[in-house]
């Protein structure tokens, strides 16, 4: 099940993010946050 979410980020942090799509590493922002998202919770569960 998807659950729809909704953020505020910062000017600089959303064009990093645009030039990480434009660059196809992700399929769409909602794909990069959810990865970013799985990272994180990974790397806290590792300390």
């Amino acid at each position: 099940m998807r659950h729809k979410l909704s953020i505020t980020i910062g000017e600089d942090t959303i064009l990093q993010i645009r030039d990480a799509l434009r660059n196809k590493n992700y399929r769409n922002k909602s794909h990069f946050f959810e990865i970013a998202a799985i990272n994180l919770l990974e790397k806290e569960v590792l300390k």
